[in-house]
């Protein structure tokens, strides 16, 4: 008798620079695409309505100094930056997003992507399940 065959699983950080805006859009957390400058790239919908900010005013901008300038420290940003500079990323991390508007507590994944040479920022409220 052989065994049944099994799919290999796929890591969320194996098919995200392979994901379609629409799908990306479906995801149960914020997704954040930046370049190795910081500049978003994608922005999904769950993250637009976490952060209370249009796709369209964020795409182009920097993330540090522009849309999320909480996140300008160096247990943030330093941890972006030195990823970038080894090309090699994948922290977790708790951090408080002081938005005026709708300030809250995250997880917060960074994840530097070797395929499109750029980071990832995946971000969950803590109290999400």
């Amino acid at each position: 008798m052989s065994s049944p065959s099994v799919a290999p699983r796929h890591t969320l950080s194996s098919v995200i620079d392979f994901m379609s805006e629409s799908e990306l859009d479906r995801l149960p957390h914020g997704a954040i695409q930046l370049s190795t400058e910081g500049v978003v790239l994608k922005f999904n919908a769950y993250e637009s309505q976490l952060a209370n900010l249009k796709k369209e005013n964020v795409i182009g901008k920097n993330f540090f100094k522009d849309v999320a300038p909480c996140t300008d420290v160096q247990e943030f940003y330093g941890l972006f930056r030195k990823g970038v500079a080894e090309k090699n990323l994948h922290e977790n991390f708790r951090y408080h997003f002081a938005f005026r508007q709708n300030p809250r507590d995250v997880t917060v994944t960074l994840f530097y992507s070797g395929i499109t040479k750029t980071v990832w920022v995946f971000v969950k409220p803590l109290d999400k399940p």
